[in-house]
């Protein structure tokens, strides 16, 4: 072997770099244990803040000297092999930044109907198109703007120089697509900046690239709420001016006699013609005071009011705003009331009766009566300039920190450029005695009464926040601090895909992660040792070398190591070893044949290098195919796949070379053997006549396939996860056992009759919940509420009592570990991306095979054999739902399919290489078959090898995995059996009768060839 110094050299460098950045986990893991010796309490349990609190005062400080370089905290942490948040619990959230508000921006009109029944149309048709909304607004619009073009809508001073009166509806089109990328890339670095100053290490903000989408990773969060509102606040700051409840009296006068009005009629109606005798009197004064302004204000109108009368004979004397309200001098409601007047003010009618430069916003926190009872919040009308502007806005705003007033409050203090500056100082000197209302996101934050007039162009926000926490007015000071220096969104962020993984989870899934890769490597060690003597030592070193490159090439990439990259790991375990078998089974050919043993391995490593690319290749481009349209734990898995297939080319190929030529460098055949007394006759390979019963493996493939495809159709398909349905998933951990069947019943009623599974997860004490209750709601507090009824549900059921994440749960007590939401577009995304990935792994694998073997025969057979092996797959998970085995079909399950392509391949294009090597392009019917037999037989020691050690890795997978990968290793156990025997009696024979069938029409075809010519 030629180069095997620079071998050497490469080697020993990749490794020292390993060993580099490995360090930096090793240091980390230092620091990380000094935390949580510092935070144990004195039970035994841990303080996740206290740990925190230790982990920064050490950020900035020097913890790691190398070679004389200091590295802090903080530059360990970026170098390290980072952990996924599934093995170390935090927050994933993929957030979509709408589009709607931009287009209504750029409107000329926002209000115009056919523009609103665009949008709605667009909206609508999202959930099921893999269109762009721009787009789907302007099919939208061709249905409802009644023939008018595009450039109608957007007609503006502000786009004049864009759009003109001849401008077509394609460049409007591309206008919009050009505004809304920049919203989004605008959003992106807006979120980016949030992000950094969170305070969370290593997070991981990157765009999905051909969507509008943002993924953000956030490890270690313990508060999702407080993420919720930093990502999606779009800090759209105000100032306007506080209209005083007598100025606009008489509107809400008018509002009020339409509603009640409104309710008289009603009752009229519904032949509700006597009324209480005390409600004539009270009626009267309440009209009488409806058409008064001036004298009678609002005190004067709740005086007159009949308070002993009755809900429905109130509703008769005034409308909700009045009977509802709780103050004598403003509007001031209980919390549970500003649902039912937010109705009342959206309604069109009453909106009308509003005059244009008013608006209602509400108090963004409540307060507690001294007395007890509800929440109560204050209701303010603002005044807003032409065109619903206010006088100023966030843009002015230059810095923003968080500091505390003169009380010891935190506040947040902004300031102002000057052209900000100078027209506050307006503002206020127009005011001075009156209020201004300080509003952000539609919410006002403070209302302070101007004392004078303000220069300098500062000015501050009070914040609250809740008495029994003081930390947390804190914490919302610095995170509204973060958001208005950071800037506003330039168009709302909705979160579409949400997972929640606790530390108690995470640690789990970590720990049963090592112990696949223990386990699934100490069996291989093993078992390749017992099989191929020195060989197998040879072997079970470059692998060794496999796996500690994979660690470090991830630290080096900055990559993070997710459950499914662990289960990548292990899987490049079970494939690696192929390399080595291909090369040991072609030495050991070369030996029986009589060549000498520097001459059997020169020999068998040339023959099997052909076979090894090939193998590699084609489960490499799975592995492309998998990172390039997967997303979420599919990429982690991708990653770690292609890293593993690339380490064990070189090191199975190249390093295990070098070993045994030194071994072997004096020729002496005692210090290398590559077989033992077991395995030496074992799986030998006969004389079996594979392509005679192939019309048999038909039948029995087909039979396989039917009954697969009946338990389908029993089980009304397959059991879909969240990630193709779209909804929410919550694993919910007891103190004891519970009924997931008699908990599903419970919980009905509190999903209002929405679709819920539950099911054991792993443990009978921890059962997964997955339910579609609210999954279209858009707003932002439905998430709140779907979990307020699952706890409200169990408690109820079980009378035990929920508590936040920890290790354990006591007595009487629940926990929700983890949870995540997958919205109904998205999941409409995710499932054409999969159905997209599989199809264009197949096109790759015809278009490779096709290209490397010169016939078309050996691609059909190939693909045809993909397509059987996923069928049984698909057919085997129904089955085991029918027994009572429930695995879901998500994103995992995807890149196991996609996983058994390219393992299926691999073992197709062995057996094809060596048909290829033994066929060429001389054959005829009567050899052909043989040739195929003979071909088969020459590598079944092989494929039953390589079937053998990956089996036994998966099925450790399958065993110690963890209930998250169950499914995944499930259809990988499948796929590998299914794999092996299609490659065998499938693919083969398939691509043998086709070249039967050619040689017979070219013999047919031949008489007629040479008549024509004579």
């Amino acid at each position: 072997m030629k180069n095997k110094g620079l071998i050497v050299v490469l080697t020993v460098v990749v490794t020292l770099l390993c060993l580099y950045y490995l360090s930096f986990t090793y240091v980390s893991r230092q620091v990380q244990q000094k935390a949580t010796a510092y935070a144990t309490l004195p039970d035994g349990s841990i303080s996740y803040s206290k740990k925190q609190n230790y982990l920064d005062s050490v950020w900035h400080e020097p913890v790691y000297n190398f070679l004389g370089m200091e590295y802090t905290y903080q530059e360990v942490k970026q170098t390290e092999l980072n952990l996924g948040l599934d093995l170390q619990g935090g927050m994933n959230v993929t957030l979509e930044i709408s589009p709607v508000e931009v287009i209504k921006g750029l409107a000329a009109n926002p209000n115009d109907p056919a523009l609103v029944q665009s949008i709605n149309y667009a909206r609508e048709r999202q959930r099921d198109s893999q269109e762009s909304f721009v787009e789907l607004f302007r099919q939208g619009w061709q249905q409802h703007a009644a023939g008018r073009p595009l450039r109608d809508a957007f007609f503006t001073a502000a786009n004049r120089n864009v759009i003109t009166s001849q401008t077509s509806d394609d460049a409007v089109v591309n206008y919009l697509n050009e505004k809304v990328e920049n919203a989004i890339n605008t959003s992106f670095e807006i979120l980016r900046t949030r992000v950094d100053r969170f305070g969370t290490s290593q997070p991981n903000i990157q765009r999905l690239q051909g969507s509008g989408r943002i993924l953000v990773e956030l490890p270690g969060v313990d508060n999702p709420e407080r993420v919720r509102k930093l990502l999606q606040g779009t800090a759209k700051l105000e100032f306007l001016e506080v209209v005083e409840i007598q100025e606009y009296y008489q509107t809400l006068a008018e509002i009020n006699s339409l509603i009640v009005e409104e309710n008289r009629a009603n009752a009229a109606t519904a032949g509700n013609t006597q009324q209480p005798a005390a409600t004539t009197a009270t009626d009267t004064a309440a009209t009488a005071a409806t058409d008064t302004v001036g004298g009678n204000d609002l005190a004067s109108q709740l005086a007159t009011a009949d308070t002993t009368a009755t809900a429905d004979s109130l509703s008769l004397q005034m409308s909700p705003l009045f009977s509802l309200n709780r103050s004598q001098a403003s509007l001031l409601y209980s919390v549970r009331d500003t649902a039912q007047i937010n109705r009342i003010l959206n309604r069109p009618d009453v909106q009308s009766l509003i005059p244009s430069n008013l608006s209602f916003v509400w108090d963004v926190k409540g307060f507690r009566p001294e007395g007890g009872g509800d929440p109560m919040l204050s209701l303010y009308a603002v005044q807003r300039e032409r065109g619903g502007r206010a006088p100023l806005t966030g843009e002015v705003i230059e810095r923003a920190r968080q500091d505390f007033n003169e009380r010891g409050q935190p506040e947040v203090v902004m300031v102002m450029n000057s052209d900000g500056a100078r027209t506050w100082k307006r503002i206020t000197a127009n005011n001075i005695g009156q209020r201004i209302a300080i509003v952000l996101d539609n919410y006002v934050y403070s209302a302070p009464v101007v004392q004078s007039e303000i220069p300098g162009g500062v000015s501050s926000i009070s914040v609250s926040g809740d008495r029994n926490d003081p930390t947390a007015a804190i914490q919302e000071a610095q995170d509204l601090a973060n958001i208005l220096e950071a800037g506003a969104l330039p168009a709302p962020a909705r979160i579409v895909e949400e997972a929640i993984v606790g530390p108690t989870l995470g640690e789990m899934a970590r720990n049963q992660g090592i112990l696949s890769i223990v386990a699934g490597l100490g069996m291989v060690v093993i078992f390749i040792v017992a099989y191929y003597s020195k060989g197998g030592l040879v072997a079970n070193i470059a692998l060794l070398f496999n796996i500690f490159f994979i660690f470090g090439i991830l630290a080096n990439l900055g990559a993070a190591l997710t459950l499914p990259g662990i289960a990548g790991i292990v899987l490049t375990i079970g494939m690696s070893i192929d390399a080595n078998v291909l090369i040991f089974e072609r030495i050991r050919e070369e030996l029986r044949g009589g060549l000498s043993l520097k001459a059997a391995i020169n020999k068998g490593y040339q023959k099997a290098y052909s076979s090894i690319i090939d193998a590699n290749v084609t489960t490499l481009l799975v592995a492309i195919v998998l990172y390039v349209m997967g997303q979420g734990p599919v990429k982690g898995f991708a990653i770690t796949l292609i890293i593993g297939i690339l380490c064990s080319l070189f090191s199975a190929v190249l390093i295990t070379r070098v070993i045994i030529d030194w071994m072997t460098a004096k020729g002496d055949a005692s210090k290398m053997s590559f077989d033992t007394a077991f395995s030496r006759n074992l799986f030998k390979g006969g004389d079996i006549n594979f392509m005679g019963m192939r019309k048999k493996a038909y039948i029995l493939s087909g039979v396989v396939i039917a009954v697969g495809l009946v338990a389908l159709v029993l089980n009304n398909g397959l059991n879909m996860g969240v990630d193709f349905t779209g909804g929410r998933t919550y694993v919910v951990n007891f103190d004891e056992p519970v009924s997931p069947t008699q908990l599903k019943l419970d919980l009905s009623d509190n999903f209002a009759g929405a679709g819920t599974e539950v099911k054991t997860y792993g443990a009978n004490n921890v059962l997964k919940v997955t339910t579609s209750y609210l999954i279209d709601v858009e707003e932002e507090a439905s998430d709140a509420q779907v979990q307020s009824a699952l706890v409200q549900g169990i408690e109820e059921a079980t009378g035990k009592r929920f508590v936040q994440d920890g290790a354990s749960v006591s007595q009487g007590q629940f926990s929700i570990v983890s949870s995540s939401k997958v919205g109904a577009t998205i999941a409409d995304d995710i499932k054409e991306a999969s159905w997209e990935a599989g199809l264009f792994s197949l096109i790759i694998m015809f278009l490779y095979i096709l290209i490397r073997f010169r016939g078309w025969q050996f691609s059909a057979g190939a693909i045809l054999a993909l397509v059987h092996d996923v069928a049984i797959t698909l057919g085997a998970f129904a089955i085991a739902g029918a027994l009572g085995m429930t695995y879901e079909v998500d994103q995992v399950f995807v890149a196991a399919i996609l996983t058994v392509i390219g393992y299926s391949i691999n073992d197709t294009v062995v057996v094809f290489d060596r048909i290829r090597e033994e066929v060429g392009n001389r054959y005829n019917k009567v050899t052909l078959l043989n040739t195929f037999n003979s071909a088969i037989n020459s590598t079944l020691n092989r494929t039953l090898m390589t079937s053998l050690t990956t089996l036994v890795v998966v099925l450790i997978l399958f065993l110690f995995g963890g209930e998250v990968l169950r499914g995944f290793s499930f259809a990988l156990l499948v796929g590998i059996l299914v794999g092996t025997y299609s490659s065998i009696f499938v693919a083969s024979p398939i691509a043998a009768d086709l070249l039967a069938r050619q040689k017979d029409e070219a013999e047919v075809a031949k008489p007629t060839t040479v008549r024509q010519k004579a």
